[in-house]
C-alpha cells in the first residue's frame, strides 16, 4: 500500500466529471482502493474521492463509525424535502471550512470493493459525506454549493471564535 498524493483545488484532475469504472475488480481499482485507504487514514479525513489522489474515477471511499466502505460508480438522490446545514471541510482546500445546506437524507447505491451491488440510506453526517464526495465525482466542491460566504473561515480562526461559527 502507499500514501497518495492528493490533488487540491485548482489541479485539472478535480474539474471534471470523472470516468466510469468499467471492472471494479481489476487489480489497478483494488489497489487503488487499499491506497486510497491508507491515504485516508493518514491525512485523517472521513471521505475521499478518486479524483482527490489524481484518479479521474466515479469511486470514493468514507468512513461510517469504524467502519470504511467504498463506493463505486455511485448514484445520489435525496430522500424527501428536509435539508440540513453543516460545516464542511475538504482534503483538497486544506485550512477552510465553510457551512453547507445540503438534503438532510440520501438514498444511494452502486457497487462495492467486490464489484457487487449496494444500496443504502443515509442521514446525519453520513449522508453529508456522501453527497461531498459524489460532488467530487462531478468536478464540484463546496464552495460552489455555498450561499453565504461569510460563513467560510479558516479552521483557526473558527476555532478562535466558536459562538460566531456555531
Amino acid at each position: 500500500m502507499a500514501i497518495l498524493k492528493i490533488a487540491r483545488m485548482g489541479h485539472p484532475v478535480l474539474l471534471g466529471r470523472a470516468a466510469e469504472v468499467d471492472d471494479p475488480t481489476a487489480p489497478e481499482i483494488r489497489q487503488l482502493i487499499l491506497d486510497m485507504a491508507e491515504t485516508l487514514a493518514d491525512a485523517g479525513g472521513i471521505g475521499l474521492a478518486a479524483p482527490q489522489v489524481h484518479q479521474a474515477l466515479r469511486l470514493f471511499l468514507w468512513r461510517e463509525g469504524q467502519e470504511l466502505r467504498v463506493l463505486i460508480n455511485p448514484e445520489i438522490t435525496p430522500i424527501g424535502a428536509e435539508r440540513a446545514r453543516a460545516w464542511e471541510g475538504c482534503l483538497s482546500i486544506p485550512g477552510l471550512r465553510g457551512e453547507v445546506e445540503r438534503p438532510a437524507r440520501v438514498a444511494w447505491r452502486g457497487l462495492d470493493h467486490e464489484g457487487r451491488p449496494v444500496q443504502g440510506e443515509a442521514e446525519g453526517i453520513a449522508a453529508r459525506v456522501l453527497q461531498h464526495e459524489n460532488d467530487h465525482l462531478d468536478g464540484l466542491f463546496y464552495l460552489s454549493r455555498m450561499t453565504d460566504l461569510s460563513r467560510l473561515g479558516f479552521v483557526e480562526e473558527l476555532a478562535r471564535f466558536p459562538e460566531e461559527a456555531a
